[in-house]
């Protein structure tokens, strides 16, 4: 794990500055399960039936025909999830920025993975990347299980139980070591 640390960029897992859970929810859910490039090209063409506006606005996504999302590329349960996230936005199952940062890591993946489309790997995103939470141990992340193996000279990913065990000797920095068995996969280290 030092070598590791020692040949990767300094890890930089800061809390994003004005953070929108509805717009980073529903950027993951576009981006679910598709290349960076493909998911990026759908994402621009999302936003751009919504001109003018920076931020999403849920009463807006539902009023979008499904036929229009989908012509921007989305499929059917990628336009069922967004609009499941609106709706769950506007009657408050989906918390603001304010009620997020009151709220623990487990009470945070209990409201959101009730959103259609959103499991526990992405509320673990959103938790390590957008809200910089320092102690997120992504268990079923394949980056982290690869990176583990790798760093620790295994021949076979660990199941996300045995993570869970090794795990334990990171805490309460377990979002750092997840950063780092994500840099053991690249070239050097040094993305």
């Amino acid at each position: 794990m030092a070598a590791l640390i020692k040949r990767s960029l300094r890890v930089n897992l800061k809390p994003g500055k004005s953070i929108r859970p509805f717009d980073a929810l529903a950027e993951s859910i576009a981006y679910q399960q598709l290349s960076g490039k493909a998911a990026a090209t759908i994402w621009k063409r999302v936003r751009a039936l919504y001109p003018r506006k920076k931020h999403l606005d849920p009463k807006e996504i539902l009023k979008t025909p499904d036929e229009k999302l989908r012509g921007a590329g989305l499929s059917r349960s990628k336009v069922a999830a967004l609009k499941d996230l609106a709706a769950k936005t506007i009657d408050g199952t989906v918390p603001n920025a304010r009620a997020l940062a009151r709220m623990t890591d487990d009470e945070i993946i209990e409201r959101l993975i009730i959103v259609r489309g959103i499991g526990r790997w992405t509320v673990e995103m959103l938790l390590l990347f957008d809200l910089g939470r320092p102690d997120v141990w992504p268990v079923h992340d394949y980056g982290v299980q690869k990176g583990f193996a790798k760093t620790f000279g295994k021949r076979k990913l660990p199941t996300p139980k045995q993570l869970l065990k090794h795990g334990k000797k990171f805490a309460p920095h377990r979002s750092v070591a997840a950063w780092y068995f994500w840099r053991a996969l690249d070239n050097d280290g040094r993305a």
